[in-house]
């Protein structure tokens, strides 16, 4: 009487949905700094996840010719593009701002306009990041909290030590 088809399944959904609503933390959370701050403490409004397959490095020089005397300034950014990989991500590219001389950065930001994820990183980690997307599987995650939070990273997945 208990053991139809309709009825076992029925059962393994019902004993289901409790274990998937209770790990709710958003794709990729084990690559997270700990949260001493206690700032990643809801669950994100956004987060969107792209395992990136393509990049581009663009070296600028620009001239403002109306400005005395006339500043150059030579921007270097990296340009990714991937594939989303959590429900709701449609972000279709990532700019990567690198800036020499701040000694703080802007944070992160999401435009759903454009589908454009910006991330500024000082100078000085442009060689690591070059490495690894030369080298390793890399994903670009970003994370937008309730309480005005956010967190965006490059990481690579886990890797076996050789």
């Amino acid at each position: 009487m208990f053991t139809s088809p309709p009825f076992l399944a029925g059962l393994l959904l019902a004993i289901s949905l409790p274990l998937a609503a209770a790990d709710s933390r958003p794709l990729h959370a084990q690559f997270l700094p700990p949260d001493d701050f206690s700032l990643r403490q809801e669950q994100p409004e956004l987060q969107q996840l792209l395992q990136i397959t393509e990049y581009a490095v663009v070296v600028g020089s620009q001239r403002q010719s109306n400005q005395q005397p006339i500043p150059i300034s030579s921007p270097l950014l990296l340009r990714l593009k991937g594939k989303p990989l959590n429900q709701g991500a449609n972000v279709s590219q990532v700019l990567i701002h690198f800036d020499g001389e701040a000694k703080s950065q802007k944070k992160p930001s999401y435009d759903p306009k454009t589908r454009i994820l910006s991330l500024n990183y000082p100078l000085a980690q442009y060689r690591v990041l070059i490495d690894l997307l030369r080298h390793e599987r890399v994903y670009c995650q970003f994370l937008s909290y309730p309480n005005g939070h956010v967190w965006a990273d490059l990481h690579t997945g886990t890797q076996r030590a050789r």
